[in-house]
């Protein structure tokens, strides 16, 4: 098979018999492939999938690995030139697939890339995890063409010219197999969240492309699995993000970028704090703590990615400051930045 599209599922029984028909309508394909991997889901969903799709391949792990482990394990198993990582509770549209792999199969310099996600719960506006590609500014921070922090765009077709970009949102990504393996795949001890990001970052380091498709579009239900305000989701977000940064960042950067960190990190737990969102502030120093703790358990991965970069300055990765900007200067959007 060409393509396989493989969704990492742990008790998404509901979203698999929701989106799952969609997905195989939308995907008739003879050189693409869908493959649910159970993260040992308890909820049944192995045994509807077992009486509802029994022709869909079925990859049952022993565990809940996560995302990313989870990822690794399952597509260790699956033989083709592309891989798609889609989320179960993802609603694709009819030809989706079809741009991304005519892209993909005419342009060998692009690593990776994904469709436009669109909120499933709000059509005319994008969704928070991904919008219409993703960058990075100087200290870390993450947004989107269609979402700058918490403020979500309506789609009026301002951003749907092909960009390159900084991160392809794990919830719909597309990643040539021989890219994902040569870049170490998902970093497995993340867990979940912003591993994506940090592949990512590998893969443009090693001068290889991202780029968001906006043909192609999906919708995103969002917050499925983990709702957006959970503490855990707060500790994993921060936690992973530093370790990301730690990875990832060049040598003549790493110092200031910490040091800066460490005082936005305390105002981003003291502004919790004042919304009484107390759990999410303790989450704030659990993850400091727990990046020191492993810090030393990264250095290799820092070593093995600062010698296999060929890009110095990415310019998909902003110069200046997304706080400063979004609160500050009031730039609200990705246009206004």
């Amino acid at each position: 098979m060409k393509t396989g599209i493989v969704i990492l599922n742990w008790n998404g029984k509901d979203m698999l018999r929701r989106y799952l028909p969609v997905l195989v309508k939308c995907s008739r394909q003879d050189d693409a492939q869908i493959i649910v991997a159970d993260n040992c889901s308890t909820d049944g969903s192995v045994e509807m999938m077992q009486s509802e799709f029994p022709d869909i391949r079925l990859i049952r792990l022993d565990r809940n690995y996560g995302f990313a482990k989870g990822y690794n394990m399952a597509l260790k198993q699956v033989e083709c030139e592309y891989y798609i990582l889609l989320n179960s509770d993802v609603k694709v549209t009819p030809d989706w697939l079809l741009p991304l792999v005519s892209y993909m199969d005419v342009h060998p310099g692009i690593a990776a890339c994904q469709p436009k996600l669109l909120d499933l719960k709000d059509p005319e506006y994008f969704e928070y995890a991904g919008g219409a590609g993703g960058y990075m500014d100087k200290w870390g921070y993450m947004y989107c063409r269609g979402r700058v922090f918490d403020t979500i765009e309506k789609d009026e077709g301002q951003y749907d010219s092909i960009q390159d970009v900084f991160w392809a949102t794990g919830a719909c990504l597309m990643i040539r197999s021989a890219d994902y393996w040569a870049a170490g795949g998902l970093d497995d001890r993340f867990f979940a969240h912003q591993e994506e990001i940090d592949l990512c970052w590998r893969l443009r380091s090693r001068n290889r492309r991202i780029v968001c498709i906006p043909e192609s579009v999906v919708y995103h239900v969002g917050g499925a699995t983990l709702n957006k305000s959970n503490p855990y989701k707060t500790f994993l977000n921060f936690r992973n993000n530093l370790l990301m940064l730690y990875k990832n960042l060049p040598e003549n950067e790493l110092a200031k970028v910490m040091r800066v960190r460490f005082w936005l990190d305390g105002l981003a737990a003291l502004v919790f704090i004042l919304k009484f969102h107390l759990g999410d502030a303790k989450a704030v120093f659990r993850a400091r703590r727990e990046f020191r703790r492993l810090k030393p358990e990264f250095l290799d991965s820092r070593k093995e990615n600062i010698e296999e970069s060929s890009l110095a300055d990415i310019p998909e990765r902003a110069d200046f400051s997304l706080l400063w900007r979004y609160h500050v200067k009031r730039c609200r959007t990705w246009s206004d930045l």
